[in-house]
C-alpha cells in the first residue's frame, strides 16, 4: 500500500511539474518588457528570417543544448551581435570560457540588453533580451569573473560573430 501511494504521489507531482512548465512557456509573453521595440515582427515574419533553432530560442525562450554552439569556442577579435536584428551585444574582450557549454561574457555593450525575471523551473533567474528586437538571448548569473562578477550565459544560436 505504501509503495502504491508513493508511486501515485510521485507521478502526480511529476505531471504537475511538467505541465506547469509547458503551460508557463506556452502562455508567457515572448518579449522582454511590455514596451514596443524598435524592431517588431509577427511570428510568421520571424520564421522567414530565422532558422527553426533561432526562432525557438529568440522568440519562444528556448535553450540550445550545451556544447552545440561553435561560438562557445570562438575567441577571435570582434563583436557578437543579435542573430535576429544584428545589434552589437558583446565584444570579444568580455568573452571568457565558463566551461558551461554556452558562450559566456562578463559584460554586455552598454544599452544593448534588457533583463526580466524568469521564474520557470521552480527557480528565479535573470533573463537577458536584445534591447532592439526583444529576442531572448540567455541568462545572467552572479558567478562570473572580475571585474563585474557576472556571467552572461548566452545561447549561441541567438548570436552571430562579426570578426574585427
Amino acid at each position: 500500500m505504501r509503495r502504491r501511494t508513493l508511486l501515485i504521489a510521485s507521478t502526480t507531482i511529476g505531471g504537475m511539474v511538467l505541465s506547469s512548465h509547458y503551460l508557463h512557456r506556452k502562455s508567457r509573453d515572448m518579449t522582454a518588457t511590455n514596451h514596443e521595440f524598435e524592431i517588431t515582427k509577427t511570428d510568421d515574419e520571424w520564421l522567414k528570417l530565422l532558422t527553426p533553432e533561432q526562432f525557438q530560442v529568440l522568440r519562444k525562450h528556448g535553450t540550445e543544448r550545451a556544447g552545440t554552439s561553435p561560438l562557445d569556442k570562438e575567441y577571435g577579435r570582434g563583436q557578437f551581435v543579435c542573430s535576429g536584428c544584428e545589434l552589437p551585444l558583446f565584444t570579444s574582450e568580455t568573452k571568457f570560457d565558463s566551461r558551461t557549454g554556452w558562450p559566456s561574457f562578463y559584460a554586455p555593450i552598454e544599452g544593448a540588453i534588457e533583463t526580466t525575471t524568469d521564474r520557470s523551473l521552480f527557480m528565479t533567474r535573470v533573463e537577458v533580451h536584445c534591447s532592439r528586437c526583444g529576442g531572448h538571448l540567455g541568462h545572467v548569473f552572479k558567478d562570473g569573473p572580475k571585474p563585474t562578477g557576472d556571467r552572461y550565459c548566452m545561447n549561441g544560436v541567438s548570436l552571430k560573430f562579426i570578426p574585427a
